[in-house]
Formats: C-alpha cells, structure tokens, sequence
C-alpha cells in the first residue's frame, strides 16, 4: 500500500463505517492510522489513539483519564440493565468502587491460589481432548471453540464462583451477548438481546447468591463467598455492585480467554515455523503465549473519557473528552516491538498491553495465561499435526477479537 493509499486509509477511518475485509484484518489500517493519524479525530468528536506511548500515558494517569462509563454510555444504553451492568462493573468504574472489587477479586486470585488449580485445569483439559478424539473417532466435526476453547473458562469461572456444573449451559450465550452490546455500533436486535441476558443472568444470581449466604463456600478459592462477605475490615459491596461483579467476572474471564487460546491455535498453523519451534522445544510455551496475546490481542479496543483538558500527540483537548484505545494497534507498534509484523514465540522483551497496563491491569491475567499455556501446550503436544478443516469464522466483532468456530482435524 503506498503512503498516499494509508493516508487516504487513515483519514477516512470511522468505527461506524469499517472498510471491507476489516473483521478478518485489521492491521493494515491500525498501521495506517499509526503511522498517518496516530491521535484520529473522529466524527462523532472522540479521539482513536494508536501508540504504544500515548496508551501507556492513558493507563498511568488514572485521574485525568476515567474508566467511569457513565455519561459515554447513557445515550447508548439510556435506563436500560446494559447500563446497569457496564456502569456498576470493574472494569468500567474508578475508585472507590474499582478498588474495593479488585481487592475483594485479587484475594482469591493469589499466586498460591491460582498454582493450586493447575491440577484441576489439566484434568479439564485432557477430557476435552479425549471428547474430542471420540468425536473425530465417530467421523463427527471438531470445533477448537465449541469443543475447546470456551469450554476451558466457562469452567474455571464456573468453579471460581461454584456454580454448579449442571447450571453453566447458559453462561457462555449470557457473555456473548453482553460483550457484544458493547461494540462500537448497536442494532436494536443485540442491544435487545444484550438486556435479556442481564435480565436471565441476574436472576440466576440472585438465586445461587442466596444459597450461598445459607451456606458459604471457602473464601480462600470461592470468588463468591468472598464477594458476599467482603473484608474482614469492612470492605463490602452492595447488592447490585455483587450482582454486577459477578456477571463481569463470567465475562472478562470466558472472553478474553476463549479468544487467546483460539488466536494462538490458528495462529500456529497459519506460521508452521513457528509451530516447529513450539514442537522441538516445548519449554517456549511461556513466551509463545505473550506472543499470541501481542499479535492477536483478545481485547482490541478500551476507552477512557478525560475529566480535565490535556494534550495528547499535540491535540488539545477538553474535559469530557471520549477517548478509544486500540491495543491491537499498540502492540504492534514498531517504536516498542522490533518487527512487530513478525509472529515470533521466543520473543522477549514482550511487554504487550493484552492485558492493559496500570490500575485497571487485568486481575486474572495469571490465571488466564495459566489456562492458554495448559490448553495449546497439551493439545499441541496430543496432536501435534492439528489442522483446520476449513476456514476460520470470525466473531465479527471490533472490540473482542477472536473466532466463533474452528474446524480443525485432530493427528
């Protein structure tokens, strides 16, 4: 593409009117607006931001940056459960409720406590390829999402929150249509779709949250009971902040997770190199993982809104100012990753922001890269000649990158 093509590619780029084969790659044009437009002024008067320095300088500075979503998302949602939800969750808040929640959801997330699940998470993970050997056995079509790679954290959340195995069929639809309401334009049909499953969600919660107080799990591994009965210093959430947590909690952990282990398993077999250097030497599978995260982040976007005026890459701008993060863009910036195009699993230094940075760093990001690194490292080491059996679906989606079916052949 020559530099007038990503020049013209960068000044006409709106989130409401992607270019045409955007879901499948949208690298080209994040290059295009780093390199053209790296602070974009959007039509609707929000800025889109591609470095890598301007992002870090975003996740540093918590009070001139907010993460709190509400006036962004009241036009959007209006008196809806959606704006209940995203405004009462961890990821969307400031202190004093962010810092009470990732307290709470951090205590039972400690090195020890996450070392302690690995077991459990080996056992999941070979009886899912067991299944999926039968399946292949009975001529049957694999699915590395349906069959795999969602399973994984459904499950994981599923035992953080002790909620019982025979009451988990609806999570994964739950989060789908959640996180899908959060895409940059909303049809009435998923926005519809988006309050039902807060709707069903909290009713469900609300049930298994009352079990719970008449019988308490362990705090120590159920992220459930430590939310119901908060810190021994007083440090407690209201009924509708646990309700929310709860649902973001199914949602950050099954996304972002489905999404890292479905990336990295199509991106080894679209770089068989690198594949034979994960196969020869087993040991990379700790920095193939950040590499997987780096070249295919999960969560593309994030958005923050200024509270007061400041200037970044020279745009002055305003208090209340709407700002997007595009990490997909950052973390393939040539100033902080040296040939950042190249899909390297040795790669190191690798200081992605997949996970963002700062205060608002994800709390599970130990768990998730557990889960990824057990998931494709014993898949990989089963059938180490796995290959797709046809064309990768992708979600569609702009915020969350990842894959809504994979068929693959297993050998």
């Amino acid at each position: 593409m020559s530099p007038n093509d990503q020049r013209s590619l960068a000044n006409g780029f709106e989130l409401s009117s992607l270019p045409a084969g955007f879901h499948d790659d949208p690298f080209p044009v994040y290059r295009a607006l780093r390199e053209h437009a790296p602070v974009k002024l959007m039509t609707d008067g929000s800025y889109f931001l591609t470095r890598y320095d301007d992002l870090i300088t975003v996740y540093k500075d918590t009070r001139t940056f907010s993460s709190d979503k509400k006036l962004e998302f009241k036009p959007k949602y209006g008196d809806s459960l959606l704006y209940e939800h995203h405004t009462n969750s961890l990821v969307f808040s400031d202190p004093p409720l962010h810092t009470r929640v990732r307290k709470l959801i951090a205590g039972a997330l400690t090195p020890r406590a996450i070392a302690s699940m690995e077991d459990g998470l080996v056992r999941l993970i070979d009886s899912l390829l067991d299944r999926m050997e039968e399946k292949q056995r009975r001529r049957e079509k694999i699915d590395l999402i349906e069959d795999f790679a969602s399973a994984i954290p459904i499950e994981v959340i599923g035992n953080l929150l002790s909620i019982p195995v025979d009451e988990r069929g609806p999570l994964r639809d739950w989060s789908l249509a959640i996180l899908g309401a959060l895409e940059p334009v909303l049809s009435a049909e998923n926005f519809a779709a988006g309050n039902r499953a807060v709707a069903e969600f909290i009713d469900y919660l609300n049930h298994l949250i009352a079990r719970r107080r008449e019988i308490p799990g362990n705090p120590e591994t159920d992220v459930l009971t430590r939310l119901i009965q908060g810190e021994a210093d007083g440090e407690k959430l209201s009924s509708k902040e646990l309700l929310h947590n709860c649902i973001f909690l199914l949602n950050a952990g099954h996304e972002t997770t489905t999404n890292l282990i479905g990336n990295g398993l199509v991106s080894l077999c679209e770089h068989p190199a690198q594949r034979a250097r994960l196969l020869k030497s087993p040991e990379l599978i700790k920095t193939a993982i950040e590499e997987m995260l780096r070249f295919e982040s999960s969560n593309q976007l994030g958005n923050r809104i200024t509270t007061a005026p400041v200037d970044i890459g020279g745009m002055a701008m305003p208090a209340q100012t709407r700002l997007t993060l595009c990490i997909g863009a950052a973390n393939r910036d040539p100033s902080q990753f040296d040939s950042p195009e190249i899909f390297d699993i040795s790669r190191q230094p690798n200081r992605h922001l997949a996970f963002a940075s700062g205060a608002h760093a994800c709390a599970g990001m130990s768990l998730a890269r557990l889960e990824g690194q057990i998931a494709i490292g014993r898949l990989l080491t089963r059938f180490p000649a796995y290959a797709l059996a046809g064309k990768p679906v992708r979600s569609g989606r702009v915020r969350f990158r990842g894959f809504l079916q994979i068929p693959a052949e297993l050998s």
